[in-house]
C-alpha cells in the first residue's frame, strides 16, 4: 500500500493547525443508565489523538455511534464518550452538540493548540450515510471545513461508504492513524503468507454472515474451527437433529458443499451445550452433538469440544478467531467462548482477535488483552479485508 502515515504529517509539522480525526467511538451503553460498558475502542485511538495533542494540534474527532436515522436521538449522543475521552487523555474534551452546525463551528474555532474537541454523532446528519454522491459530498464539504488536515483511525469503519470515510480524504491532505496501520499490518500477515499451521476459529450466530469469509479463508487455512450459532447450519448439513437451535434451513446445502471441498479441515463441535430455553437461568445440560433433544436450543460449545479445538489451536502458528463459542453475556454459557479464549491466549502462536463480539468477549470474561497478538476493533472490517474486498475509506487513503 502507498499511505501516508500519520508520523509523515507529524514530520509536517501540526503546531497550531487544526486536524480531522476520523475515530471509531462506537462504544456499547448500558440502555438504562447510559454508562459505557466497554471502553476499548476509546482506549484504541489514544495514541494517535496524544501524539497530535502533543504536537500541538488543534484536533477535532468525530465518529458515529450506533443507527440513529440521520436525525439527533439522544440515545445515541456521543457526549458520554466526551466526557471518557477526557478522563484517558488527562485534559477537557470540549463537546459540540451538532455535527457541522452553529456549536461545531464555535467550538472547533474556539480550539487553542494541542486542545480536543468531539463533534456530535455523524449518523445525526443524513449526508453522512447517503447514497446519494452529491448529498454526501455536501456533507464532507462541511466535515472538511474543520480540517487542515484528517487523519482516518477508525478501522471499524474503512469498510463503509460514508461521508467522513471516503469523501473526507478527498478533501484534505490525508493519512492513516496508528490504529488503522496496525490494523493493516497485522491482516496483511494474514492474507500473506502466515506462518504454519494456520488455524481459524469462527463462531457467532449466522453462517451467511461469515460465508465471503469461509470461502475466502478455505484454501489457505490448514484447520477451520466452528463454533457458535453458526454451527448448528452445519451439524443438520450433515444429516445431524439441532432442536430448536439457531438454523439457517436455505444455507444447508451450502453448508453441506463447504465441507465436502474442505477437505477435512473443517472441525464441528462433537457435543453442545442445550437449554430449555434462551434464557440465562435455563435448565441446561452436555448433550452429543448429533443427538440434541427436539425442543432444546443449544447455547454453547461443550467440553469435549472445547477440548478438541483446544488440541488442534495449540501447535498453531497463526490463530485467528472471529465470534463466540455460545452466549457468552449468559454465565452459564460462557465455558466456551472462555475455554477457546483461554488456549489461544496460552499459546505461542501470533494470534488476532478479529474485533466485534470477540473482543466484547475477552473484555467482559476479564482476560489478561496482552495475551492475544492484536486485539482488531473492527468485526465487519476485518472479516471483509480478509475476504479481499476493496475498503472504501482504504482506498480513499491510498489516493
Amino acid at each position: 500500500m502507498s499511505i501516508r502515515t500519520l508520523d509523515d504529517l507529524l514530520a509536517e509539522g501540526v503546531s497550531g493547525r487544526r486536524v480531522l480525526v476520523r475515530a471509531d467511538l462506537n462504544v456499547p451503553l448500558d440502555k438504562q443508565s447510559g454508562d459505557i460498558t466497554d471502553d476499548g475502542r476509546i482506549r484504541a485511538v489514544l495514541p494517535t489523538l496524544s501524539a497530535l495533542t502533543g504536537a500541538g494540534a488543534k484536533v477535532v474527532v468525530c465518529s458515529h455511534l450506533g443507527r440513529p436515522k440521520g436525525a439527533p436521538d439522544p440515545q445515541f449522543s456521543l457526549r458520554p464518550v466526551a466526557g471518557r475521552l477526557g478522563e484517558l487523555l488527562g485534559a477537557p474534551v470540549h463537546f459540540a452538540t451538532d455535527t457541522v452546525g452553529e456549536s461545531a463551528r464555535s467550538t472547533v474555532d474556539a480550539l487553542a493548540d494541542g486542545e480536543v474537541a468531539l463533534l456530535e454523532n455523524l449518523r445525526f446528519n443524513p449526508g453522512e450515510t447517503s447514497k446519494d454522491d452529491t448529498e454526501r459530498g455536501a456533507f464532507a464539504d462541511q466535515l472538511a471545513a474543520f480540517g487542515d488536515a484528517y487523519v482516518d483511525d477508525a478501522f471499524g469503519a474503512v469498510h463503509r461508504k460514508h461521508a467522513s470515510v471516503h469523501d473526507v480524504p478527498a478533501r484534505l491532505p490525508h493519512v492513516a492513524g496508528r490504529l488503522v496501520l496496525r490494523e493493516v499490518e497485522v491482516l496483511s500477515r494474514l492474507t500473506g503468507e502466515p506462518e504454519r499451521p494456520y488455524v481459524v476459529v469462527l463462531g457467532g450466530s449466522k453462517v451467511s454472515d461469515k460465508l465471503a469469509v469461509i470461502e475466502a479463508l478455505l484454501p489457505s487455512v490448514d484447520r477451520l474451527l466452528i463454533g457458535g450459532g453458526m454451527c448448528f447450519t452445519f451439524l443438520k448439513a450433515q444429516g445431524h437433529e439441532v432442536g430448536s437451535s439457531l438454523l439457517e434451513e436455505e444455507m444447508v446445502e451450502t453448508c453441506r458443499n463447504l465441507l465436502e471441498r474442505s477437505e477435512g479441515k473443517i472441525m464441528l463441535p462433537v457435543d453442545v451445550v442445550a437449554a430449555d430455553a434462551f434464557a440465562p437461568d435455563a435448565a441446561h445440560d452436555t448433550v452429543p452433538a448429533d443427538g440434541i433433544p427436539g425442543k432444546r436450543v443449544g447455547l454453547d460449545i461443550g467440553p469435549e469440544t472445547v477440548a478438541g479445538f483446544a488440541a488442534a489451536l495449540k501447535g498453531a502458528r497463526t490463530i485467528f478467531w472471529n465470534g463466540p463459542m455460545g452466549v457468552f453475556e449468559m454465565p452459564a454459557f460462557a465455558h466456551g467462548t472462555r475455554g477457546i479464549a483461554e488456549t489461544i491466549a496460552k499459546t505461542d502462536a501470533f494470534t488476532v482477535v478479529g474485533g466485534g463480539d470477540s473482543a466484547a468477549a475477552v473484555r467482559a470474561l476479564g482476560l489478561d488483552e496482552s495475551s492475544f497478538g492484536h486485539i482488531s476493533t473492527g468485526g465487519g472490517a476485518s472479516l471483509e479485508y480478509l475476504e479481499g474486498k476493496t475498503l472504501p475509506g482504504i482506498a480513499a487513503l491510498e489516493n
